[in-house]
């Protein structure tokens, strides 16, 4: 698919790509589960090891935009806690994700994504404000995340579990979240490029046609990001997880 994509640029796996890289823009920039919905569609495509080699630089080059522009709202706090975690998530997912089927996979993640949403309800519910401080918490969602990101860049809900946990603002939300993700996503290239070989200059040409969606997304998440009242935002990012969750299972 992807050998015949270059060939067609105009073909509706490309459009699908440009479509891609534009909600992963968005979603950096704190329109949170846009970007998780896009995954379905790029494994449909693509296949679902390919898709996350592809999806990978575009992933990253929204990263280092949201960085630039939330960096001063980072918790370091919380993500100190993580990255040791999230790391040995990635060595595990590499380790496994050859022998895990695409549809299965996608019908786990919806799954995982769902009772993440529960999660976040029974917070909501109880007003359980000391989950972070809890170490096999973090550990575990460490790890998790580390292994769903490399497998199939499906971390998002999962860091939305333990963020909205901490009670964060909106910008410190955004800021933690870009920070994470930038760190764990540059520590997964090595990963893709000589054990999966899903990241090529093939792809990486792919990619440079790509990115300028993802700046124009950046830049509307930014946008509508300014437009949700701090009040409601919570709210914005547990609905856009469940949207994606039902997005996985139905396309499984």
């Amino acid at each position: 698919m992807l050998t015949s994509l270059s060939a067609d640029l105009f073909s509706t796996s490309y459009l699908i790509l440009l479509l891609s890289a534009l909600c992963i823009g968005m979603a950096k920039a704190g329109v949170h589960g846009i970007g998780t919905a896009t995954i379905p569609l790029l494994a449909i495509y693509f296949g679902g090891k390919a898709s996350a080699g592809l999806a990978l630089p575009l992933l990253i080059a929204a990263d280092i935009l949201a960085v630039l522009y939330y960096h001063r709202h980072a918790n370091w706090s919380l993500l100190w806690r993580l990255f040791p975690w999230a790391a040995i998530g990635v060595v595990i997912g590499t380790a496994v994700g050859n022998h895990i089927d695409d549809q299965f996979f996608r019908r786990i993640m919806g799954a995982i994504i769902f009772l993440s949403f529960a999660l976040m309800l029974w917070m909501e519910k109880t007003n359980k404000e000391n989950i972070p401080a809890n170490k096999s918490f973090t550990y575990s969602i460490g790890v998790i995340a580390g292994f769903t990101t490399m497998v199939g860049n499906l971390a998002g809900p999962v860091m939305a579990l333990y963020l909205l946990s901490a009670r964060l603002p909106k910008y410190a939300y955004i800021g933690t979240t870009a920070w994470f993700f930038l760190v764990i996503n540059i520590f997964k290239v090595p990963f893709h490029v000589e054990f999966w070989e899903t990241i090529n200059w093939h792809t990486l040409l792919l990619n440079v046609f790509a990115i300028p969606l993802v700046a124009l997304g950046a830049a509307l998440g930014i946008w509508v990001v300014k437009k949700i009242p701090e009040t409601i935002y919570r709210w914005f990012i547990i609905s856009t997880t469940v949207v994606a969750a039902l997005t996985m299972v139905i396309s499984a």
